[in-house]
C-alpha cells in the first residue's frame, strides 16, 4: 500500500494560486507591527488567531486587509515573501506564481516601487538559495472600479517583464470580470496573460465572462463550473486550467466540508485541476496540508496525486521544457511509490 503522506512529501509541487498578503502568519504580523509603529486591534497572537472564523468571503477579506496595514517598505515585503518560500522549500515546491494585491498597498500611501521591489528580492534570493522558480501576477481588486485599476497597470509598467500575468481578485459578488474589460485589453497590449478569479462565489456566468471578456487564460478556483454543462464541456475541451483551493473553500463556506468539496468531480469530468492554498496563513494549511487533507477526505488513489501534482506544472507559466523536466521528476517519484502513471 502507497504511503499517500509520504508520496505527498515525495512529490515536486508547483502552487499558482496563492496571495502573498494571505500568507502574513500572525506572528509576522505582530513583528512587522512594532517595527513599523502600526497598532492593531488584538492583544496577542491568540486573539488573532480566535477571529480566523469567516463567514464568507467579505469576512476573511475586512481581516485580510487589516493586516496587510503592518506592510509598509521593501523590507517587510522581502521578509513576508521569504518566510513563505522557506516554508516551499521543506514541502518541495519547485515553482511558485503568486498573486500580489497593489492597490490593498498604494491605497495606504505605499509606493508600488516599495511593494514589487521588495517581492522581486525575496523571490530572487528564493530561486539562488532554494532553486524556487517563481512568476508574480499583480491582481485588480474588483470592487474597485475600473480607472483605479487603469493607473495601476500603468504604475506597474517599470516592472512588466518581470510578471506572468494580470489578475482580478477579492469581492466577486456584484462584481462581473466584465467590469474590467478595458484594463485588461491595456494588460494584453503590454504583453501580459489574463487570469481571473472567478466561480468562487459568484455564478458561472462570471467564468464564461472572464473568458471571453477577459481573455483569461487560467481560472482560479471555477468550483462552480459544474452548474453549467456546456461550460465544462469547454473548459475540458480547451484545457483551461482551474486552480482549486480546498481548504479555502471550506473555511469561507463555499463548501460545508472537505467531504462534500467537488474536486474529485471536477477531475472525473475530464478538467484540468490544480491544488493550491490560496491565503493560508488564515485558512489553515499551506499547499502540502491541502494535497493531505484532500487525500484523506475525498479518498483519492495516489495515482490521482500524482496527476494533481503534475497538472501544477502543465497549468504554469513555465516553458515546454521546464514542465517536461518536473513532470518526469514526479514521474521518476511515482514509479518510486509503485504509483502506476498515463
Amino acid at each position: 500500500m502507497t504511503d499517500m503522506h509520504g508520496l505527498i512529501a515525495a512529490l515536486p509541487k508547483a502552487e499558482l494560486h496563492l496571495h502573498i498578503e494571505g500568507t502574513l502568519e500572525p506572528e509576522l504580523m505582530f513583528e512587522l507591527a512594532r517595527r513599523n509603529g502600526v497598532k492593531l486591534r488584538f492583544a496577542d497572537v491568540e486573539a488573532l488567531r480566535r477571529a480566523y472564523d469567516f463567514g464568507d468571503l467579505q469576512s476573511f477579506l475586512d481581516l485580510y486587509y487589516e493586516g496587510a496595514a503592518v506592510l509598509l517598505r521593501a523590507a517587510d515585503f522581502t521578509d513576508l515573501a521569504r518566510a513563505y518560500l522557506e516554508r516551499m522549500a521543506g514541502e518541495n515546491v519547485r515553482h511558485v506564481e503568486i498573486f500580489f494585491d497593489p492597490q490593498t498597498h498604494t491605497a495606504r500611501g505605499v509606493p508600488i516601487a516599495e511593494v514589487v521591489e521588495g517581492l522581486l528580492a525575496a523571490l530572487r534570493r528564493g530561486e539562488r538559495e532554494h532553486a524556487i522558480t517563481w512568476r508574480p501576477i499583480p491582481c485588480l481588486l474588483r470592487h474597485l472600479d475600473e480607472a483605479d485599476g487603469l493607473r495601476t497597470i500603468e504604475a506597474l509598467r517599470p516592472w512588466i517583464s518581470e510578471f506572468a500575468a494580470l489578475g482580478l481578485d477579492s469581492s466577486e459578488r456584484g462584481h462581473p470580470p466584465a467590469k474590467f474589460a478595458r484594463a485588461f485589453a491595456a494588460a494584453r497590449a503590454l504583453g501580459l496573460k489574463a487570469v481571473a478569479h472567478a466561480g468562487e462565489e459568484g455564478p458561472p456566468a462570471y467564468i464564461v465572462e472572464a473568458l471571453d471578456v477577459l481573455g483569461a487564460v487560467r481560472i482560479d478556483h471555477g468550483v462552480r463550473c459544474l452548474e453549467d454543462p456546456a461550460l465544462v464541456e469547454r473548459l475540458a475541451r480547451a484545457r483551461v486550467p482551474l486552480t482549486v483551493c480546498p481548504l479555502s473553500n471550506v473555511r469561507l463556506k463555499v463548501f460545508d466540508t472537505l467531504q462534500r468539496h467537488n474536486l474529485r468531480r471536477l477531475m472525473e469530468a475530464g478538467l484540468l485541476v490544480t491544488i493550491n492554498s490560496d491565503d493560508p496563513a488564515y485558512f489553515g494549511g499551506y499547499l502540502s496540508e491541502n494535497y493531505r487533507q484532500v487525500a484523506d477526505a475525498l479518498e483519492l488513489p495516489p495515482a490521482r496525486i500524482a496527476t494533481l501534482a503534475a497538472n501544477g506544472f502543465c497549468a504554469s507559466f513555465l516553458d515546454d521544457a521546464a514542465k517536461r523536466r518536473h513532470l518526469a521528476a514526479i514521474a521518476e517519484v511515482a514509479r518510486a511509490h509503485g504509483v502506476p502513471i498515463a
